[in-house]
């Protein structure tokens, strides 16, 4: 596979339309938008998985069938060296970025995300790419505001959609998507200065 693309979240209806899910549910758009074909669960890989072409780049999904902070285990079965690691792309929740954005990073340290933080661990490495989704709301003054301690953190991004939440991401999930096809089209270099501007 020349790109593989992991997307974090919780498995279970119970957190399919949390914030948490963010990154689940951008790979289920992405897959669907490009066509490949439905996801099929696959014990290997411990995720329900797509495989597909996008121009001449072969392509592989994956939905961690594990929770959010044993990512690495799926990562580790997909990614078996630190050269694979470099086109790997791992879509996920960001509590630093407001809701209705997002931004792609390279070699960037976990910033205390336990998934992103399981898969470093797991692939020895943090030169991937990541695709960051933005899930705080921000404040009449423009400011973010992110919830504080651990307790509220978890309430939050285990919360459901509100229906507004749902519009907003909805609006950037095309974006996503267009973002993740420039990555594998193109690369990360050119997906940062158009994405992330």
């Amino acid at each position: 596979m020349s790109y593989i693309v992991i997307g974090l979240g919780n498995p279970g209806e119970e957190y399919a339309r949390t914030r948490h899910n963010a990154g689940r549910i951008a790979v289920s758009q992405f897959r669907e938008l490009e066509s490949f074909e439905a996801f099929t669960e696959n014990k290997k890989y411990r995720s329900y998985i797509a495989d597909g072409l996008i121009g001449k780049e072969k392509v592989l999904l994956l939905l961690p069938e594990t929770f959010m902070n044993k990512s690495g285990l799926a990562a580790a079965a997909a990614v078996k060296s630190k050269k694979v690691a470099e086109k790997l792309i791992v879509v996920h929740d960001d509590l630093d970025l407001p809701l209705g954005k997002f931004k792609i990073s390279f070699g960037r340290s976990s910033g205390g995300h336990r998934g992103v933080e399981s898969i470093i661990r797991a692939l020895k490495t943090k030169d991937f790419v990541r695709l960051r989704i933005g899930v705080s709301p921000i404040a009449p003054s423009g400011k973010l505001k992110k919830p504080k301690g651990e307790k509220a953190v978890l309430k939050f991004i285990i919360g459901t959609l509100s229906k507004s939440d749902e519009e907003a991401f909805k609006k950037v999930m095309r974006k996503i998507v267009g973002a993740l096809h420039t990555i594998i089209v193109n690369g990360r270099e050119r997906a940062m200065s158009e994405f992330n501007a």
